[in-house]
């Protein structure tokens, strides 16, 4: 694999925190069985193992604003690149409503990016620019942005869901997201052990990439670790570092 696409992959994976997407996110009035939302900030360590060693760290805040909206942000950090990507959104009825979400990303050795998407649920339209592309579509109901159906995930398998589906708005359309808790694994992190689910994106029968999530239970259902697993055998993880979790 040539080396500067390593880098953007792994940029790509510190990007992908999953936190922790499920159809119905649409605006709503806050309802008797409202789930709450923690503020958070988490960071995680990030590797990559393909005949060159590269790492790097990430971290992840999720803080409510004073008119009630939320904040959820990615501060990326490593040596080859910087990834600054933030959502604005309400939480209704257990779900992301996206608002606002930009995403820019620098480095030396990869091609800056940028991609900005704006939710109008009054007139339910969705528009913005992907690489200097601009966009408008029909904004259909329960549609998620990039960063707000990787929340969306972790609040859905603690609600019980053990099988999920997303419409996401990305780089100007709509893709559709599957995925599946698989299994119960116990992984052993800082010197102990942590009951987790094991996740994994729902992809064609020949596929050979694999993406496996782990959550915990016990801690609010953070994401502890992921791993992708690239058809040449290539392997990127992420392990969470250090959690923040205000009850």
């Amino acid at each position: 694999m040539p080396l500067k696409h390593s880098f953007a992959l792994l940029t790509s994976l510190l990007a992908w925190l999953l936190l922790s997407g499920a159809a119905g996110a649409q605006p709503s009035q806050e309802g008797p069985d409202q789930a709450p939302l923690h503020p958070m900030e988490l960071s995680y360590n990030a590797s990559m193992d393909k005949g060159v060693a590269l790492s790097g760290s990430a971290r992840r805040i999720l803080e409510q604003r004073e008119d009630g909206t939320w904040r959820f942000r990615t501060d990326v950090d490593s040596f080859i690149a910087d990834i600054d990507e933030t959502l604005i959104f309400r939480w209704e009825n257990n779900q992301v409503v996206p608002l606002r979400y930009r995403y820019k990303l620098s480095g030396f050795l990869i091609r800056d990016r940028k991609e900005a998407i704006d939710f109008d649920w009054n007139n339910m339209v969705v528009s913005g620019h992907h690489e200097g592309d601009r966009f408008s579509l029909e904004l259909e109901e329960g549609t998620l942005d990039p960063m707000g159906y990787q929340l969306q995930l972790s609040q859905d398998i603690k609600a019980g869901k053990r099988e999920m589906e997303y419409r996401v708005v990305d780089k100007g359309d709509y893709d559709t997201d599957r995925f599946a808790v698989v299994d119960e694994e116990v992984l052993r992190a800082n010197g102990e052990e942590i009951r987790t689910l094991k996740a994994e994106k729902v992809r064609d029968s020949d596929s050979k990439r694999q993406s496996l999530m782990w959550f915990a239970p016990e801690r609010d259902h953070l994401l502890i670790r992921f791993l992708q697993v690239e058809p040449d055998g290539s392997e990127y993880e992420l392990v969470l570092n250090e959690a923040t979790v205000n009850h």
